[in-house]
């Protein structure tokens, strides 16, 4: 059979990844502060993109038009309110020349105490506590204000509270710098992870010299600073309050027995009865196994929900987009027209007006995506919202997918690092997404969350003489229509860091003895 070449015409469809589609892609899996970099990036390249400000609302395009048509006229304004300002300048008297007979009385009014300048700014008062005893001090006039956070003291961090301490402790200079590099490697609870010998080496001192400082270190303040482990740093608290005794000494070296409520091992190990360990475990409580915790170690980001659900009057729920989380970005079509008249560069700013408009319609599409998944998972847990977490229904992103008929990858996206905020609380939208758990004769199946808050609850409802086996989980899970194996209760308690029934037990008559005592 011969081979010959043809030529014919197929019709097809296919999808293809453009640079703009993978960025769409990428803009709906963004953060708040990971999107407002990225649009602040593309402002910072685009001439035709700007920033709104935060107290006007951006809705649809016919919303972006009118805040053009109105930034438009701003600067207009604003151009018409700079011409009067210079026309009345020229008009004013500190345009005019000596010739018109005003310059000596200008001269004389620059020579005063500028007591008759108006718009000078109010003396303030050094100490305004003592306003009330001393009348005549500056900014001491009635009826003045004062803001209490200009008086409010700056907090402490740990490396400068520790900085203030170590001259009087350490008057050598050579043992101050070896104190400062301990310093510098102290983590935000206050241990220290290092190696002395390494640290000799690198500072070109002796192990000893470097023991000797780090043992001074340890009696600052706060109790427990520069310990290199958990004992460590109870043991540095218990010899400054003088409860360092061979007997506690045994009981903190020997801290996973505790951690297993080991006591019969502990009291013979420690020799002492059951009553004098009761004591020692309640001074040990008493203890601060993270020292460094009270200091300011830096500022915490707090979660800024991107959908907010609220009741509304006929028993529905409202769902929005929280304003404060919309990029709030527009194209300035008034500029691009003004400005391709006169430049030369067309291909330059179609380029630019193309990105931008680009990026507002997936701004737009993004905004949207999120509402409807939002919507759609409101609908789905809707009793989860009005009775709480016992209610929380099985869901999976291909449920939520069908109903808003996108991909299961495009749910996936939006819900990642997304938060709602809920009459319940704020929640992550994974939140909403649990493992289905089979009921009982084919009764309604449960979620997984839900499971773990019962099984949260009857342990939490223990007594010292009714502590419940996973055993005894199961059988009271089955007698609520929930079907589970004891290996499954046994994983969902050890993820909760529950410990288990027979160390449970222990520790809740340790805790009764305590408390009866």
């Amino acid at each position: 059979m011969a081979l010959s070449a043809n030529l014919f015409l197929r019709q097809s469809q296919s999808l293809v990844m453009t640079p703009q589609l993978m960025q769409s892609i990428q803009l709906l899996q963004m953060t708040h502060f990971e999107l407002t970099q990225f649009i602040a990036q593309e402002v910072e390249k685009n001439p035709l993109l700007e920033f709104t400000s935060n107290d006007e609302d951006i809705g649809s395009n016919n919303d972006r038009g009118t805040k053009d048509e109105r930034y438009d006229a701003t600067d207009e304004n604003r151009g018409d309110d700079s011409s009067d300002r210079n026309s009345g300048d020229l008009k004013s008297d500190w345009y005019e020349s000596e010739n018109t007979g005003h310059a000596d009385r200008l001269n004389d009014e620059l020579d005063t105490n500028f007591s008759n300048v108006d718009d000078a700014a109010p003396q303030r008062a050094d100490a305004p506590e003592l306003l009330s005893q001393w009348k005549s001090m500056p900014g001491g006039e009635a009826g003045e204000s004062y803001d209490l956070d200009d008086f409010v003291a700056g907090q402490v961090s740990l490396r400068d509270h520790l900085n203030e301490q170590i001259p009087f402790s350490l008057p050598v200079m050579a043992d101050r710098l070896i104190a400062q590099h301990f310093v510098d490697q102290l983590d935000d609870c206050g241990y220290l992870q290092v190696d002395l010998r390494e640290i000799a080496e690198r500072l070109g001192t002796t192990v000893g010299d470097v023991e000797r400082v780090l043992g001074v270190l340890q009696q600052l303040d706060p109790p427990g600073v520069f310990a290199r482990s958990l004992s460590e740093c109870l043991a540095i608290q218990l010899r400054q309050r003088d409860r360092f005794d061979p007997a506690m000494e045994r009981l903190i070296q020997n801290l996973e027995l505790l951690a297993r409520r080991d006591f019969a091992t502990l009291k013979r190990l420690c020799g002492v009865d059951e009553e004098d360990l009761l004591d020692m475990m309640g001074e040990i409580r008493q203890l601060n196994p993270k020292p460094g915790s009270g200091f300011e170690t830096g500022i915490s980001e707090a979660i800024t929900p991107d959908i907010v659900v609220r009741a509304a009057s006929d028993g529905s729920w409202l769902v929005e987009l929280n304003p404060d989380t919309l990029p709030r970005v527009l194209v300035n079509q008034s500029y691009f027209a003004s400005v391709t008249k006169t430049s030369q560069d067309h291909a330059f700013l179609s380029e630019c007006l193309q990105n931008a408009n680009w990026l507002t319609r997936s701004l737009d599409q993004r905004a949207k995506t999120i509402m409807k998944v939002a919507s759609e998972i409101v609908r789905q847990q809707d009793a989860f919202l009005i009775h709480g977490v016992d209610h929380l229904r099985p869901l999976n992103l291909k449920t939520v997918a069908d109903a808003i008929k996108m991909h299961e990858s495009t749910v996936s996206r939006v819900t990642s690092n997304k938060y709602m905020l809920t009459p319940r609380g704020l929640f992550e939208l994974k939140y909403f997404f649990t493992v289905s758990i089979s009921a009982v004769e084919g009764g309604d199946s449960h979620s997984a969350e839900a499971v773990r808050h019962k099984i949260r609850l009857l342990i939490s409802r223990e007594s010292p003489e009714t502590v419940l086996s996973d055993d005894d989980i199961v059988d009271t899970l089955k007698k609520g229509g929930i079907e589970l194996a004891r290996r499954t209760v046994a994983k969902y308690r050890e993820a909760m860091n529950i410990p288990s029934s027979v160390q449970r037990r222990r520790e809740k008559r340790a805790i009764a003895k305590v408390a009866n005592f």
